[in-house]
């Protein structure tokens, strides 16, 4: 088994996927910084972040804040929140009757985003419950703070794929200890790294004809 030193943060492929350079910053040179995005949703997790919390609703079991690994991707987490739903198919439970199908749901806030940035680090919530319990999970739920909605995410062969790729990729640089340098985008305005990353900087043009041109491209 791996030790947990050995383990990357599953909460780094969001990272990743959105941007490598944010992602080394955070996990490779331990900076952060919060900026009201951050907060907002660390107020959101706040509600569902109870480990000692299990509650039953028509019978289905919820836990929250449960600590997940994957020795096979090396990566480690926790879910936000499992249900098991009562299912034929399903694993047994300690204490309970029945057998359950476990189905991760992660709290988001602000809306749902283009891309698969956010269905990424759930498939590989499931992917590390489905080694953990020696099961499959094919469906889970991204809840909305802005929406108040659950938004169901298949974990396709696809989805799959990416998790294993972006963790191949983070594994890669970890080991190298390698910060990689990004093209400047609108999203690195909103980004709480920011003022660490320093993005127009790294990547200054070296004329005013190289100036004008970023800037139009960053408009576009």
């Amino acid at each position: 088994m791996a030790e947990t030193d050995d383990l990357l943060a599953l909460s780094g492929i969001q990272h990743f996927l959105f941007c490598r350079r944010q992602w080394a910053l955070i996990h490779i040179e331990k900076q952060w910084k919060d900026n009201y995005l951050t907060i907002e949703g660390n107020i959101l997790h706040e509600k569902v972040d109870d480990p000692f919390f299990t509650e039953s609703r028509s019978g289905v079991i919820i836990s929250r804040s449960v600590p997940i690994r994957s020795n096979t991707l090396g990566i480690i987490g926790v879910c936000d929140m499992v249900e098991f739903e009562p299912s034929a198919d399903g694993i047994p439970l300690p204490g309970r009757e029945g057998l359950f199908q476990p189905i991760p749901v992660e709290y988001k806030r602000g809306k749902p985003k283009e891309g698969t940035i956010d269905e990424a680090q759930l498939c590989a919530q499931a992917m590390c419950l489905e080694e953990m319990l020696s099961t499959a999970i094919d469906t889970g739920y991204l809840y909305y703070g802005k929406t108040r909605r659950r938004t169901a995410v298949s974990f396709t062969e696809e989805l799959r794929q990416t998790v294993k790729q972006a963790v191949s990729e983070m594994q890669q640089h970890y080991q190298r200890n390698y910060t990689p340098r990004v093209k400047p985008k609108k999203a690195c305005k909103s980004c709480s790294m920011l003022e660490i990353c320093l993005p127009y900087v790294q990547n200054a043009p070296k004329s005013v004809e190289e100036y004008i041109q970023n800037h139009i491209e960053e408009e576009n």
